[in-house]
């Protein structure tokens, strides 16, 4: 296969995890700065509830994005009303923290933590909490100071993750594995059109607009996105799929300027679709698509087991990888 593949710089892009962490290391400096005079004042109010809700809804003016704040004992038990923007709630006083994650281990690790995110048992959102122990002036455990977060409601400082474009394996369901050699590929109305089907959505990507394609061998559909309408998809039958004029439907564009993928790597890429749907009866591809804005092939095999790959990483693999020279 003669296909032209562009040279790129090396680039280094931010992972997921790399993205969550930044991040948390700027809400944990904003919010433990904010904490920590708080807390201290807070220390030398211990029995007075009053003092201690008027002073943390003062606190809310001080503290950004925060959306509850409240105070417990040295054992854990809150000891006054979760104080919100929009008054105090009694609900809570009284409540028992101790054994919520964010509260295991604080004590003796350092006097401020920032928990993982969690699903609050009240909204049912996305939320942070932030503790920090409480001390007198002369370092006395005196308490914490507690302050929950909306995770909607904070500020995001780092750009959109960067997705990974090394080659990921996933496997599905052991079930499926577990019977692969008791079942053989059933000859599908794509498969017996694959010479209509293949070359029309190479057509669809390469002058129609379509920037993202999927092929259901198995229960013979297309699903496609559109360059001018990305947020919907449409679901190609077999019958469209083997209809030339449905081009008509879509008219004449030229090939997306935003593509990683080459013009030319198209029609081998559905080619090696081709060879992996008929390679084995009992290990066969049951769904394969393309983006050409990302440059990722995605491959879905009859043992349920799922592959991301870049396009010329995929290009350049042989039956051998992926049949493990068994075929």
């Amino acid at each position: 296969m003669n296909v032209t593949l562009p040279h790129h710089a090396p680039s280094c892009p931010v992972d997921m995890r790399t993205a969550i962490r930044r991040q948390r290391e700027m809400l944990t400096s904003m919010i433990s700065r904010a904490m920590r005079k708080l807390s201290r004042e807070c220390a030398a109010m211990m029995g007075n509830r009053a003092a201690l809700e008027t002073r943390l809804a003062r606190a809310l003016d001080e503290i950004p994005y925060c959306k509850h704040l409240y105070v417990l004992d040295t054992q854990g038990v809150q000891v006054v009303s979760n104080i919100t923007r929009e008054g105090p709630d009694a609900r809570h006083f009284g409540r028992d923290r101790s054994n919520r994650p964010y509260m295991l281990g604080v004590l003796g690790t350092s006097n401020f933590r920032l928990s993982d995110a969690y699903i609050s048992r009240n909204s049912q959102r996305p939320s942070l909490t932030a503790i920090r122990v409480m001390r007198t002036e002369d370092k006395a455990h005196a308490g914490y100071l507690g302050a929950d977060y909306d995770l909607r409601e904070l500020p995001m400082t780092q750009g959109l993750y960067a997705e990974s474009q090394s080659w990921r394996q996933i496997k599905g369901d052991p079930i499926i594995r577990d019977s692969l050699f008791r079942q053989n590929r059933a000859q599908s109305p794509m498969d017996e059109h694959i010479d209509v089907v293949l070359p029309l959505m190479t057509e669809l990507i390469t002058h129609h607009g379509v920037f993202h394609g999927k092929l259901h061998f198995a229960s013979s559909r297309a699903t496609i996105w559109l360059m001018e309408d990305p947020f919907s998809y449409r679901i190609l039958g077999i019958d469209e799929l083997t209809a030339p004029d449905i081009c008509l439907a879509y008219p004449h564009q030229p090939y997306t300027e935003r593509a990683i993928v080459p013009e030319d790597a198209i029609r081998p890429i559905f080619e090696i679709f081709r060879e992996l749907r008929f390679a084995d009866d009992n290990i066969y591809l049951r769904a394969g698509s393309i983006n050409v804005c990302n440059g990722m092939v995605a491959l879905n095999f009859s043992c349920d087991g799922s592959h991301y790959i870049r396009y010329d990483e995929f290009l350049n693999k042989g039956l051998d990888f992926w049949f493990g020279g068994a075929r």
